[in-house]
């Protein structure tokens, strides 16, 4: 289902959805892309985002909280890559990228508050698998999140 667009959503599902406030950029290849969430928070250290790249399930959509931090990128094209590889559906970043050129080439959705071309640390802190808070939005693994040109969306529930 790539024909969706957030705004029909919202239209038919209004009281089934949470809108982000977040005014998100896109970098990767695809605009728009949906799947169900799985979680990670960490501040400018992406070891935990990498780990759960690697192993999420497929069509799975990454929410990384990284704390509205624009001090560092928390994803490049190396980890863009292993998500494309995956089949993952997207990513979701409350923090910055970097590669931001050659990002528009892979074959997945990425949405970030900006980028920033310093690397993040590699020490293995923060939480995978929590409920996340940020952009007005309660983020739970498992709940279904939707992304366009219009904005990003979560439900509870799958939308069709």
């Amino acid at each position: 289902m790539t024909n969706f667009k957030t705004a029909d959503l919202c239209d038919h599902h209004s009281e089934h959805v949470q809108v982000c406030k977040i005014d998100f950029h896109s970098y990767g290849k695809k605009a728009r892309f949906f799947g169900k969430v799985e979680t990670v928070k960490v501040h400018e250290d992406n070891v935990l985002f990498l780990q759960a790249l690697e192993n999420v399930p497929e069509h799975s959509v990454v929410v990384v909280d990284g704390e509205g931090s624009r001090n560092c990128a928390l994803m490049g094209d190396r980890l863009a890559g292993i998500a494309a590889a995956r089949g993952l559906a997207g990513v979701i970043i409350n923090g910055c990228v970097r590669d931001s050129a050659d990002l528009a080439n892979i074959n997945v959705g990425i949405l970030a508050i900006g980028t920033n071309p310093l690397k993040s640390k590699k020490e293995g802190k923060g939480e995978r698998g929590g409920i996340l808070e940020f952009g007005g939005v309660t983020w739970k693994p498992g709940d279904y999140v939707y992304a366009d040109e219009d904005g990003v969306i979560v439900s509870d529930r799958e939308l069709g």
